[in-house]
This record gives C-alpha cells, structure tokens and sequence, in this order.
C-alpha cells in the first residue's frame, strides 16, 4: 500500500508544476497588458503629468509719485538707492534659504556703519533666532533629544517648539559674529513670500557690495542687486509733518487694515502712506506694480518668467502751497513765537505754540500752513504744522462776525441798533464786561472796538431775555436750545464742523457740555467751544467771500508720471473749487466793513498794525482765556489765547489768513503782540512776493516781446 501511495504522489506532481507555471503565465500576461496600457493608451496622460508647470504672477511695487508746490518745485522726491532683494521658489526649504545667507555673508553685511557689530547683532538677534540656527546645524542631535512619548503626544509646532527649549544657552553662545551675521541674513530673508520680492538690505548698500553680489548672483539663488527708492525732502522738515509718512517695508501694510490693502492687490511688505497727504492720496501716489508670470515646475522650480504688464510709478501730485512763502511764514511764526517766549519767560512759561493758515478765500486753496512747536526741554522748535487741524483752542473774539450775523439772521437785533456798553451781572456768576465800557455802540462799533457786551445782549435774546437794559444781579431766563440754535449758525461758516479738507483727520472742536446763562453768554465772545486754526481760516474767507463756504484743499492738481523726469507730465486730474454752502444770512456786508474797521479805522483793535496798508486788510483780533492743566505739577494755569483773523484786499479778497497763539501769560503788562505781529508780517510778505512776481513776469514779457520784435 505504501508503494501504491508513492507512486500516486510522484504521478501528481508534474501536474501541479504545470497548473503553477499557468497561473504564473497568466498573472504576467496581464501585467505585460497592463504595461502595455500604460505606455499605449495613457502613456502621453502621464508624459504630461510629469511635465505639468504651474503659472504663478507676483507683483513688483514701483517708486511713488512725487509731490511738488503750486511753482512745481519737488517737495517730496525718490531718492534712488542700492538694494539686496530675494525671491524665493516655490516650496523653499529653511536649510536651502540658510545656504543662501551663508554665501550671501561673504558679501554683505548689515551692520550700519555707525554701530558696534556686537551691540547691533545683540539687539538684532533674538535667543530663538540663535536656537533656530543651531537646530539647522545640528538637526540629528537636536531631534534625538525628545522623547518617544514627546513625539507621540506633541504636534509638529509644538515638538519643535520643544526642541528649541531643550538648546542651551551654552551651546548657543558659541556663535561669533560671522555666525551672527548670516543668523541676520537669515532672519530676513524668512520673511519673504514665494515669488514675492522681499529687500534684504537696501540702507547703507555700499558700491562694493552691490558690485559683489552682482557678480556673484548665479551662486545666490533668489537674490538680486537692484535699485529701491527711499522718499527725499529738499525742503528739510518744512511742511514734513502734513506731507505725511511711509512704511518701511518691515512695516509693510499697517495690520489693521490688512484686509483692506490685500483684496487692493497689495502684498503684505508693500510700503503704503501711513499719515498727511502720503495716506490720504494712497491710491494715487502708489503706482501701477509691474506684473510678471512665473512658470515653475510642480516643485516649484522656476523655469521661466515674463513680464506681462510693466510698471508706471505712482502719479505726482502737485499741492496748492507755495514753499518760499510757506518757508517765510514758517520763519515769521518761529520768531514772533521765540520773542515771546524771551520777552515774558515767566509769564510765558505755558507758552509753547503758534499756528497760522493762509488761505486762497475764493478757492480754498491753501498757500500755507504752519505750526510752531516750542519744546521747553530740549530748548528747541519743531515744524509742527499738523497742530493747526489737530488742536482746537477758545478763539475769542475772533468769532465776533458769526455772532452778529446770527443776531441779524434771527431777529434779535437789527442792523445799526445801538447798545449801551457796561457790565452786566447774572446772579451766581462773575460781572462780564468789555475790555473797556465803550458807551454806546452800533453793530459795527461792536466790531470795532470788539464789545463783549453787545454780543452778551446777543446771546441773551437768542436764549429768550429781551431784558435791555438787563437788571443787575438777577437770574436769567435762558431756553437752553439757544446753545443749539448757535452752534447751527457758527456751522454754517465751519465753526464745530469738518472743513472738508482732504486730510486723514482734522478735529472738529470741543462742545461746551455745561449750558447756564454765563456760558451762553460766554459762546458769543468766543470762550466756550474750541476750534482749530483751520477752522477758523474757513470761516474767515466765508465772510470774505460773501457767504460762499469753500472746501479748503491741498491739491491742486495730478499729473502724470513723466518718463524723462526732467518735467511734470501730463494733467490727470485737476481739483476744482467747492462751495459746501452759502450761509443763510442777510447783511454780511456789515460785518465786512466791521472788519475793516477793525484794521483801518482809528480805535479799531488792530488798526495800529494794518493803518495805511496798500493791500486794503480786514479782520477781527480775538483774546480769550483759557486754562492750561500742568500733569507733571498738577497746577492749573489760568492764560490767555490770542488770535487773528483776516483778509485782504477788502474789496476783492485774494487771501485770508487765521492765527491761533494758545496759552500765552493771562493780563501780562506789554505782552509781546504777538497774534497782530505774525498776522502784519504775513499779509506785507504775501503781497511783497507777489510784487516781486509780477515784476519778473513784466521782465519775462518784455524779453518775448523784444525777441518777436527781432524775428
């Protein structure tokens, strides 16, 4: 039996070697089909694949426009600088970017050469930014330090996070200052975006090293020597505080408006206008960004590139100022300002700014805009001209016109009605008088010689008291909407309201929030609510220019960019006046020759400074007081505001000026004039230039007119 069952065995045998060998047979039949599938049918599919490229396009920022006065004198330019950029491939690893820096070290440095390499690198560098670079250095070490259970636990962030921690200072401290150069390096150029150019250095790129890098860019992967721009003021700080600034591009676009800029197509480290005129005209000064497509391989290499829309810095602007006269506006301000200060140091101790505007009445173009900053530490001024849309003061009697064409417009006083000027006393608050009982006087009399009594009478029937004369120490009766109803009017000449001008912020003025009698008494005269310089410029030239309310604008037109710099290109744009109203009142015509009294007439409160002047000038002189809160001391300083506002000719206004002196020594025997001096000195600049201008447009003429005369 067991030899019959051997046999059997060994007859099988043969028989499943060949059933093997065909199911073999067969599974390579199908994997030869299978191949052949592959190649035959879906070969140029997967050729394809494997050859796909991606298109990707990265915007380059270009220059900004430049920004020149109303002469076309360049205020702000483009200083052209050398600059180091990398722009990364797709997918960059740290390792590769920390090659880069390593190469890039042997050619740069970014140490300023003002500092000390040492101190410089200490505040540059971070304890992270030094563990990071060990990490790369010493990856397989440092990996091995976690624990299983660390890996196991942690995310990636964290078990890196945990990685750094397990670095020791010790090890770390070893770095020399080669090692913390390229740390630097590094550290930059982690900042930039994939295709997306990021300046590595562009301050202090010295010509050698410019000429290094570029010799040597096939061995820096990403980097580039190229030219950036930084922006130049050939005016110094002149007007620099109203231009505005930019960010760097660390800064980049400022976070709180990130959403805003990136759906505008700017990239993160764009620099953009952060303050004045530079953010305001954003969109125009920023440019056209060149455009170029990037064909990079699935791995991100980059394979080709082409510039599909080219650049066009931004558009230039060019402003209303006019920068010899700003320049002498600013210098007359600054010494008036410091005579002052010298004059009266005691009493002038809280003295420690001047502001003035002037002002087209008739356009609203701005001709010059000042702000004078003492600062009594440093013993120094500071060109601080965005104080006059920043800072409100009590005016005094400068608002003086808006009071009496309220009066006339409601009805509680009536052109030529005469006053008896003497104090009046409302019960529970001090006597309010003039500077003077001036006796009898008209309306125009009440300009003139400035009554305050005239105005008290003014603010009384408006709140409901016709009492005249009105009893002495006995209470008022005030409805307290007359508060309301003033505010209204005063608006109407941008006294408490926006002016419209096209600046990032102007302020608007304090309201008084404690309505009694005596205040109300008190708005009148201009020593309740605050307002700006700025403000005060508008109302001014409203009345100058018979009601008409015009927007006040530092533009006057755009151009555009003009490839020869060496002139200003075409117009693009050009702003024209606007009349945001025309105050609802009769009579302006009264205030009008009221303020030309004020300068022209003897008694007239600024008649001494503009007497005889060729120029025709009105206005109205204002002192209010004021308190001034010492922090540092805790004392409250009881001082005194000194304005000035003003136009001229009176007949046909071509400029309008107001002038706001804040915190100046309260009932200072020979108190520096100094509101009446800056506003003198302005106007016989203002119409001496212009002398000068229509003499050399004469010369100018009479040489055309000779070369004709030849040809």
């Amino acid at each position: 039996m067991s030899k019959l069952r051997k046999k059997r065995k060994k007859a099988q045998l043969p028989f499943r070697i060949n059933i093997l060998f065909f199911v073999i047979f067969l599974l390579f039949s199908v994997l030869i089909l299978q191949l052949g599938v592959v190649q035959i049918l879906n070969g140029e599919a997967f050729q394809k694949e494997i050859e796909r490229t991606i298109q990707d396009t990265t915007k380059i920022p270009v220059p900004r426009g430049k920004i020149y006065d109303r002469d076309h004198n360049v205020i702000v330019d483009n200083e052209p600088v050398y600059s180091i950029t990398y722009t990364p491939e797709k997918g960059i690893q740290a390792e590769e970017r920390l090659e880069v820096a390593e190469r890039l070290a042997d050619f740069i440095s970014l140490v300023p050469k003002d500092e000390n390499p040492k101190e410089y690198l200490e505040r540059k560098l971070t304890e992270r930014d030094l563990k990071e670079y060990w990490y790369l250095l010493n990856k397989e070490e440092a990996d091995s330090r976690l624990t299983d259970k660390d890996i196991e636990e942690l995310s990636n962030a964290e078990a890196y996070n945990k990685t750094l921690e397990l670095i020791t200072k010790e090890e770390i401290s070893v770095f020399s200052l080669h090692d913390k150069e390229i740390i630097a390096i590094k550290k930059e150029l982690d900042k930039a975006y994939s295709l997306t150019p990021q300046i590595v250095k562009n301050e202090g790129v010295t010509a050698e090293e410019y000429a290094l890098v570029s010799e040597h860019l096939p061995e820096l992967p990403g980097i580039n020597a190229t030219t950036d721009w930084n922006r130049e003021y050939p005016y110094g700080d002149t007007l620099q505080s109203l231009l505005g600034s930019v960010t760097t591009q660390e800064e980049g676009i400022p976070a709180e408006n990130e959403d805003y800029f990136i759906t505008r197509g700017y990239s993160r480290n764009d620099r953009v206008g952060k303050s004045g005129l530079e953010q305001y005209y954003e969109e125009v000064l920023k440019g056209r960004k060149e455009q170029i497509e990037y064909t990079t391989t699935k791995n991100g290499v980059i394979v080709g590139a082409e510039t599909v829309v080219e650049g066009q810095r931004g558009k230039d602007l060019v402003l209303t100022i006019d920068m010899d006269f700003q320049e002498e506006v600013d210098k007359i301000v600054q010494e008036e300002l410091l005579t002052a200060i010298r004059k009266h140091p005691g009493a002038n101790q809280r003295l420690t700014d001047a502001l003035a505007v002037v002002m087209n009445p008739r356009t609203g173009e701005l001709l010059a805009v000042s702000g004078q900053h003492y600062d009594r530490k440093k013993g120094k001024v500071y060109n601080e001209s965005f104080r006059t849309l920043y800072d409100s003061h009590r005016p005094g009697s400068t608002v003086k016109g808006a009071t009496v064409l309220t009066g006339y417009e409601t009805g509680v006083m009536k052109p030529g009605e005469t006053i008896y000027d003497r104090p009046i006393k409302i019960a529970g608050t001090k006597e309010k008088s003039s500077w003077k009982n001036l006796g009898a006087v008209n309306d125009l009399d009440a300009l003139k010689f400035s009554s305050n009594v005239y105005m008290f009478y003014v603010a009384l029937r408006l709140g409901g008291d016709y009492r005249y004369p009105f009893p002495q120490n006995k209470s008022a009766s005030i409805d307290y909407n007359a508060f309301q109803q003033f505010r209204q009017y005063f608006q109407q000449f941008g006294l408490g309201s926006s002016t419209g001008i096209d600046y990032p912020y102007e302020a608007t003025g304090f309201v008084g929030t404690n309505p009694d009698p005596g205040n109300l008494l008190d708005f009148g005269i201009g020593q309740y609510d605050t307002y700006t310089t700025m403000q005060l410029a508008q109302y001014v030239s409203t009345i100058a220019n018979d009601g008409y309310r015009v927007k006040p604008h530092f533009l006057k037109e755009i151009r555009e960019p003009n490839g020869t710099e060496e002139a200003l290109g075409s117009i693009y744009r050009v702003e024209n006046t606007t009349v945001l109203n025309q105050i609802e009142m009769d009579h302006i015509d009264r205030v009008q020759e009221g303020f030309r009294r004020v300068f022209q007439v003897p008694g007239g409160t600024a008649y001494s400074y503009f007497a005889g002047k060729s120029y025709n000038p009105a206005g109205k002189t204002g002192t209010a007081q004021s308190d001034d809160y010492d922090a540092e001391k805790g004392i409250l300083y009881t001082t005194e505001n000194r304005s000035l506002v003003g136009y001229a000719p009176f007949d046909n206004p071509e400029v309008a000026f107001a002038i706001i002196v804040p915190n100046l020594g309260s009932n200072v025997s020979g108190q520096h004039p100094i509101n009446n001096l800056i506003g003198e000195r302005i106007l016989d600049t203002y119409f001496e230039m212009k002398k000068n201008e229509d003499k050399q447009d004469d010369k100018i003429k009479e040489g055309n007119q000779e070369e004709e005369n030849d040809e």
